[in-house]
């Protein structure tokens, strides 16, 4: 059996989108308002993009890391002293 890998799913527009997509549809089957159901979606599509962000920076993060090929802005903000 294959192991899940949270990271890929969770970064995933695809499972965003399934995800608000089926609560938009269980809430109209339970018959919430239009609005309600707009809200819900909303806050699902705006959690999805963070944590999406979060997972794709903390990744490249990770492998510019392993690989010692820090981005400028990362240099900078290391805590290193340079010579001006």
């Amino acid at each position: 059996m294959k192991k899940i890998d949270w990271a890929a799913k969770l970064s995933s527009r695809k499972f965003w989108a399934l995800l608000a997509a089926l609560a938009t549809s269980v809430l109209t089957a339970a018959g919430a308002g239009e609005s309600v159901a707009l809200q819900v979606t909303g806050v699902i599509g705006a959690v999805g993009a963070c944590v999406a962000y979060m997972l794709a920076e903390g990744l490249s993060d990770a492998a510019n890391k392993v690989s010692g090929d820090l981005a400028d802005g990362a240099k900078k903000g290391s805590g290193d002293k340079t010579e001006e």
